[in-house]
């Protein structure tokens, strides 16, 4: 009962708190500093379903402080060049927000948040300062808002610091433990040949995992300096974790085509039950001595490769525990390999929705101008707020709703405490200070439930009652605001629902495509280029593949199939020819066009041309003797590549 409670009561301190500094400053509109407050510490418990693990609200407060800047920034800029042409000054500020939220939606998601906020920062000081009537006004106002964001974000962060923030270091040794026991059940799956349905629910469990492994890292990161050792630890925990994944499904997948491809000693280890990690770490030293009695041909690659990951996983998961300093034997694991990070697959989808925001917030501008409504600066900064936000989710009409439900249940709950509560609080801060606690504890438990409109409802309470200093109460300023939000994030639901977003089979078809050039591309005699490793950035393509196809087996095992093969070529060591590295420059070229082309006409006849590259390489490296392994792994690849042509084209 106590946890459950933890975040409203941090939640309600930060907004007080807030509040009171705001008045105590004597800023003008001390509700920025309550919202921005409300907004950073109650956006990460709704996102975490509960009350956020410690750093993460540091980390969301200091984007919020860099994207105001920019915002800040960026409106000081444009209204310099263009202040004696108003149309083009509101014109440029639409075009930085759809900009901004463009490049939010190629970045990785956790700094996303700072380059939308960047965007609609500075339409709303430039919108705020015309619907002033006078622009001399907008310097102060960037000043003001930095300041008041800059006491919300200090006030949640002090919340957080003082009400014992949870740490995820606990999670994270279970989870590092418990990770390896999974890895080890689904080998068990693969060898014993179980049942398709059921590996493929362990396989993509364990995907889902070590991805959210990663994210327990990066919240490791914000929490404290002290926890480096563990994180770098972690980083390469995580990619032995995939590399277990990918040879566990390499042997199910030879076993399938060869049945004896595993000695029925092998097969009588890996089946003996194991429950706990010290079994586990018995059962590794077993299979490590039982390749040492056998010739080193005899013993499976996939395998072998395996139990190597294992032993390096237990090695580093002590560390981890311990946080000690890294030895040498760790430090020689952890240098071995560079991990490459990985490039966004949604260029389509980011140009949709920087037209998305753009096209929404020109169209308010137009309509405000042009109908001179006393609400449109509110329904305006509505807009821009609802689709810098929403574009980056993976389902942005989801959150437009949410929005606009929590907006239309603020009109009745803002009402009553426009109308009637705070009127009769103005004479004790006390009072006041006991409505919006009490306002602040209840969003706070709805919000750690993730109760639809929870979020929205909060934050439009808190713009509508208007917390100005001193504060007054002008119906008609209550009504113009409730209205315009409401219908600002009504137009925000119709634009996402307008402009409709086709680009899911081109990010499907483009991630493919990717996937079979790292597979080509891991051809090379250059031994810097063999240490990338690129098996992080392939299963976070896989787990987005999986996302937006989530009942098409079919790709994901042609998209696993190709991270096994990129494996397996990039485990070979070609010796150095300036012949063979001719050609796997042209083998590159050729699968950057297969990328690059947009015409399905192009990307067809630069797949057929690669394919016929490939068979040529097949018996170039019979010319020069190549391995008889080398040879059949790149004639399993032209061999996967020619049965899923279709797929790879016209996904």
């Amino acid at each position: 009962m106590i946890q459950f409670l933890r975040f409203p009561v941090k939640l309600t301190f930060a907004v007080l708190l807030a509040m009171l500094l705001g008045f105590y400053f004597n800023l003008e509109t001390p509700r920025w500093a309550v919202m921005t407050a409300g907004i950073v510490a109650g956006g990460q418990a709704f996102a975490a379903g509960g009350d956020p693990y410690s750093g993460a609200l540091r980390y969301r407060g200091l984007l919020r402080i860099i994207g105001t800047f920019l915002g800040c920034i960026a409106a000081l800029a444009i209204v310099m060049t263009t202040i004696r042409a108003p149309m083009i000054m509101l014109f440029l500020s639409c075009l930085w927000a759809g900009f901004c939220v463009w490049i939010s939606s190629l970045v990785k998601v956790d700094n996303s948040y700072a380059f939308g906020l960047a965007g609609y920062t500075a339409l709303i000081i430039i919108i705020s300062s015309n619907a002033s009537g006078s622009m001399e006004l907008m310097p102060r106002l960037a000043v003001e808002r930095c300041s008041e964001i800059f006491i919300g974000i200090l006030c949640a962060i002090l919340s957080d610091t003082f009400f014992s923030p949870r740490s995820i270091k606990r999670v994270i040794d279970q989870e590092v433990d418990q990770l390896l026991l999974a890895q080890y059940q689904l080998l068990q799956l693969c060898v014993g040949k179980g049942e398709k349905e059921t590996i493929d629910k362990a396989w993509s469990s364990l995907v889902a995992r070590s991805s959210a492994f990663g994210g327990m890292r990066s919240q490791l990161k914000m929490e404290s300096s002290h926890w480096q050792n563990s994180s770098r630890r972690l980083k390469m925990l995580n990619t032995l974790s995939l590399t277990m994944i990918t040879h566990s499904t390499e042997t199910y997948l030879n076993l399938q085509a060869h049945p004896e491809y595993l000695s029925s000693a092998f097969v009588e280890v890996i089946d003996q039950k194991v429950e706990t990690i010290g079994e586990l770490r018995n059962k590794v030293r077993e299979l490590r001595k039982l390749f040492n009695e056998y010739p080193a041909e005899s013993v499976p690659l996939a395998l072998s490769t395996w139990v190597t990951a294992a032993s390096e996983y237990l090695l580093l998961s002590k560390g981890i525990r311990s946080n000690v300093r890294i030895n040498g034997t760790e430090e020689a694991i952890l240098r071995r390999e560079a991990i490459v990070a990985p490039r966004s697959a949604e260029t389509h989808h980011a140009m949709i929705n920087g037209i998305r925001t753009f096209v929404a917030a020109f169209s308010g501008v137009l309509f405000w101008l042009y109908s001179g409504w006393n609400a449109g600066s509110g329904c305006m900064i509505m807009l821009a707020v609802v689709t810098g936000l929403a574009m980056r989710i993976p389902n942005p009409l989801m959150m437009a709703k949410d929005f606009l439900y929590g907006m239309t249940a603020a009109f009745p709950i803002g009402l009553l405490y426009y109308a009637y509560l705070m009127p009769n609080t103005q004479q004790s801060i006390f009072l006041l200070c006991l409505i919006i606690g009490v306002l602040a504890f209840v969003a706070g438990v709805l919000i750690q439930r993730r109760q639809v409109g929870a979020l929205g409802g909060f934050i439009g309470t808190l713009n509508i009652i208007v917390l100005s200093n001193p504060i007054t109460f002008p119906i008609e300023s209550f009504l113009d605001s409730a209205l315009g939000q409401m219908i600002g994030c009504f137009l925000a639901l119709m634009v996402i629902l307008l402009i409709r977003d086709k680009s899911k089979a081109k990010t499907g078809r483009k991630i493919l495509n990717r996937l079979m050039y790292s597979a080509v591309a891991s051809l090379t005699t250059n031994p810097s280029r063999r240490r990338e490793n690129h098996l992080p950035a392939l299963y976070q393509q896989l787990f987005m593949l999986l996302n937006m196809f989530p009942g098409d087996l079919n790709k994901y095992r042609l998209a696993l199939t190709l991270i096994i093969s990129q494996q397996r070529l990039r485990s070979f060591a070609i010796p150095p020819n300036p012949v063979l590295s001719e050609f796997h420059q042209q083998l590159r070229l050729t699968g950057d066009k297969v990328i690059a082309a947009h015409s399905v006409e192009k990307k067809e006849y630069y797949y057929m041309r690669l394919l016929k590259e490939l068979t040529a390489y097949e018996q170039l490296l019979s010319e020069h003797q190549a391995s008889i392994p080398m040879q059949e792994s790149v004639h399993r690849l032209t061999d996967i590549l020619t049965r899923y042509q279709s797929t790879m084209i016209n996904i």
